[in-house]
């Protein structure tokens, strides 16, 4: 049985080893072959991992136990938490190699209510440190500290032995330049209500390998909300609206020993941006579909809007017949292929006291190339946790390399309580 493990987390070691250095540039095609396309959208820092658990696991938690932070990954999964109640404190410096002042600070906790409902909520700040405004001569306006602010409630029922549902209401407030006049433009905090609504199947009575197992799936589309805007009649940007999808297997060896593996993907629901090429006819042209549209519109139009790579001539131009850009086979596809990242995770506990975990992230390079390992370590004493996470990028200028996360978490559970009195007396 522990040969069967070890040839699995080897497996997951080498896959990781064998997508690393496909960050090697010369893996890939020429530089000026690649067409670099990373969708952006308003208020990143609400798609940042917040918890040291999901973070020491290759960032996944769609399918894995519930607990505390579970609001982020899968509100529906606090239907099945076997603890009554639980509060986290998570923090982490951020982009420390950019500025040593930036951080994100994460509470989160849920309530179970009977056996088959649970109301959660968190917070999250993100503060991104001192910013000195200048103006076109570049003298000193003033000094600001930009932060961000997220707010979210939860509720999480149990329709079925092994299915739930969720749904999150959200608040987000982003403050970026307190009010501060831009390029003669009266700027303002942007501000944006959204929803994530998520399922699970969660069933604690599988076998894997002859042994005792839980299997989880998970699927959440969060983040679902109106445009944000920081102006009076400015652009307005999508939030980051995402599928998630994932799944856990956690496999007890024996009485003591227990692994779990999870692999989650992600895609943004949030339109490809047009790509402008110059055409073998002396014009430019965008490929592409248009980004500015609705929400909704915009949701769908992400499964199907890469503009793919031009069809070029030996002068490097694109290749316009009818006046149209004929487009490489099949580049479409592939770019929407690139636009789905995923990451595998493993996790140890030992006697439900100690763990160990482990994991691999991976985003496409054109798409933002964020790949990483990741590495951590949780520690459980009656009702006391804490998790510590650290990331490991592939290359030494990655902004993310060494990041750090400490999470804090307090574990209540009734039944425990309740046995306790009884053996006291």
């Amino acid at each position: 049985m522990i040969k069967q493990f070890v040839t699995v987390a080897i497996g997951l070691a080498s896959f990781s080893f064998v997508l690393g250095q496909g960050t090697n540039p010369s893996q890939f095609d020429k530089a000026e072959q690649v067409q670099l396309n990373t969708i952006t959208t308003a208020v990143p820092f609400i798609g940042i991992t917040p918890d040291s658990r999901s973070g020491a696991m290759g960032d996944i938690g769609a399918g894995i136990s519930p607990d505390a932070n579970s609001l982020y990954w899968n509100t529906s999964k606090l239907a099945f938490a076997e603890k009554d109640f639980e509060i986290a404190v998570s923090y982490s410096p951020w982009l420390q190699r950019l500025a040593k002042d930036i951080h994100l600070s994460y509470l989160s906790g849920y309530k179970k209510i009977g056996e088959r409902h649970a109301v959660g909520g968190s917070l999250r700040y993100f503060s991104l440190g001192n910013i000195t405004f200048t103006d076109v001569q570049g003298k000193k306006v003033r000094d600001f500290t930009p932060s961000e602010l997220e707010l979210t409630v939860g509720y999480a029922f149990q329709l079925s032995r092994v299915f739930s549902i969720g749904l999150n209401g959200k608040y987000i407030f982003s403050n970026l330049t307190g009010g501060t006049t831009v390029q003669g433009a009266n700027t303002k905090a942007g501000q944006a209500g959204a929803a994530d609504l998520s399922f699970s199947y969660y069933d604690k009575e599988k076998k894997w390998f002859g042994k005792k197992a839980e299997v989880g799936v998970g699927l959440t589309i969060s983040n679902i909300g109106n445009k944000i805007t920081y102006s009076q009649n400015g652009a307005t940007d999508f939030l980051p609206t995402n599928l998630r999808l994932g799944t856990a297997v956690k496999t007890h060896i024996d009485e003591y020993n227990a692994i779990t593996f999870g692999v989650d993907v992600n895609k943004l629901l949030v339109p490809t941006p047009q790509v402008m090429v110059n055409g073998n006819d002396g014009n430019n042209y965008w490929i592409g579909k248009d980004n500015n549209v609705g929400v909704i519109t915009g949701i769908f139009q992400s499964f199907g809007d890469a503009p793919g790579r031009a069809l070029l001539d030996e002068n490097g131009e694109a290749i316009v017949e009818n006046g149209e850009v004929q487009i490489k086979k099949n580049s479409r596809f592939g770019e929407e292929i690139r636009e789905i990242n995923f990451g595998v995770g493993l996790e140890y506990w030992y006697n439900e006291v100690f763990a160990v975990r482990t994991g691999y992230f991976h985003e496409d390079r054109s798409k933002g190339n964020r790949q990483y390992l990741t590495f951590g370590i949780g520690l459980q004493y009656n009702v006391f946790g804490l998790d510590i996470s650290y990331l490991a990028a592939f290359s030494r200028l990655n902004p993310l390399a060494n990041t750090l996360r400490f999470t804090l978490r307090f574990v209540f559970d009734k039944k425990s309580s309740v046995a306790k009195s009884a053996d006291e007396e």
